[in-house]
């Protein structure tokens, strides 16, 4: 994203401000991002009551999700680390929909294990790059590389987690995006909807969002988009801004 514009958007020292609320991420390795923004803007919640965010970091995409189901009973949020965790926790109390969010500073395996509660909606931005070159410290690297959580793993506790007909839902680089569906699709999980993201119109897809939901007799096909960022002049495309005027400042 252009400095300039993200500037405007709302970035500011230690975090980024919302329409609604402001996001503080100067403790998580991952920041603000657009990834994440486009993840929280999209995520069906019609109908749903229960949230599940696998990942939240500074809880950025729980705190959109909550903003937008109005009928939302609870949204449970794990994180593995400590210190995002406690900054999650820091931002879901700043808005009036802290006793909706509940922080939870624990390995997805553990919890899928100890939950009994299933999940209408289940979201992640995960780590997606292949253990490779080693990060500069350790948090940064679980949040970057699938050592911690790979995807099959990731699969698999939301298949534990997921409610009848519910719905899981990513962003990941486009590339990884399409082995993402293969392995999916491997353990019965089947795409309901996609769009394939590119920043402008002479540029590759770059990003993918993904929803998926069990295998059943009901199955639907694929409701495919397409979302183009930027136009010509480097501005955001009217579409891009009616994903996000109910969030960025001045959009």
């Amino acid at each position: 994203m252009n400095q300039k514009k993200v500037k405007k958007a709302g970035l500011r020292k230690g975090g980024f401000t919302f329409k609604q609320f402001f996001v503080a991420h100067d403790k998580c390795e991952m920041k603000v991002g657009t990834d994440g923004v486009l993840l929280g803007a999209w995520a069906c919640v019609e109908n749903v009551k229960n949230i599940l965010d696998i990942g939240t970091g500074s809880g950025l995409i729980a705190l959109m999700l909550a903003q937008r189901a109005r009928q939302v009973e609870c949204i449970d949020c794990v994180e593995l680390d400590k210190n995002a965790a406690i900054q999650a926790e820091e931002n879901a109390q700043g808005t009036s929909w802290s006793n909706l969010i509940h922080i939870y500073n624990e390995n997805i395996d553990n919890y899928a294990q100890q939950i009994k509660k299933l999940y209408d909606l289940i979201v992640s931005n995960p780590p997606y790059f292949e253990p490779a070159i080693a990060c500069r410290n350790d948090v940064r690297e679980q949040a970057r590389y699938t050592k911690t959580l790979t995807h099959e793993a990731l699969l698999d506790n939301a298949q534990r987690l997921i409610a009848e007909n519910g719905t899981l839902c990513v962003v990941l680089p486009y590339s990884i995006g399409e082995q993402f569906i293969e392995i999916a699709e491997k353990k019965q999980w089947y795409v309901t909807q996609r769009v394939n993201i590119k920043d402008s119109e002479d540029k590759p897809y770059h990003r993918i969002l993904l929803a998926f939901q069990r295998y059943n007799s009901d199955r639907i096909d694929c409701k495919l988009e397409e979302l183009i960022i930027r136009n010509s002049e480097g501005c955001y495309t009217d579409k891009f801004q009616s994903w996000v005027t109910d969030f960025y400042l001045y959009y």
